[in-house]
């Protein structure tokens, strides 16, 4: 399983990945949205995408809709990993394609919570 972690956050890329790799996850980052499709054009299409929604040159919102807009990422699942904690923010990532939401600050286990919702985590880590 392959996952992309988009943050303009360095610090909290490490932390997002590094809960994925214990996952079992093949982890990539991004540093905002445009460099995430700029990976993904170039061949690393990953099954799950965290993504941050406040973040330069291309938000969240706007990486959810480009996915959404590509017929050869929909299987990719998305997952706001955010601070954006407003019942509407949640409601608008939502409608634009993201399959979940989560809030800053969290714990691994809100993580592999989500993951586990999604059926994302290899078998190895939910025996």
């Amino acid at each position: 399983m392959r996952a992309l972690v988009i943050d303009d956050s360095r610090a909290m890329r490490r932390i997002v990945g590094g809960i994925l790799a214990g996952f079992g996850f093949e982890v990539e980052q991004a540093g905002d949205g445009q460099q995430a499709l700029d990976a993904m054009h170039a061949g690393f299409v990953p099954d799950l995408a965290c993504i941050d929604w406040n973040m330069p040159v291309m938000d969240g919102l706007q990486y959810v809709s480009a996915v959404r807009s590509n017929p050869a990422w929909r299987s990719v699942t998305l997952m706001m990993v955010t601070t954006e904690s407003e019942h509407g923010q949640i409601v608008r990532a939502l409608a634009a394609g993201a399959h979940e939401y989560l809030i800053k600050p969290f714990t691994a286990d809100a993580i592999g919570d989500k993951l586990s919702l999604l059926g994302l985590l290899p078998t190895e880590v939910t025996a």
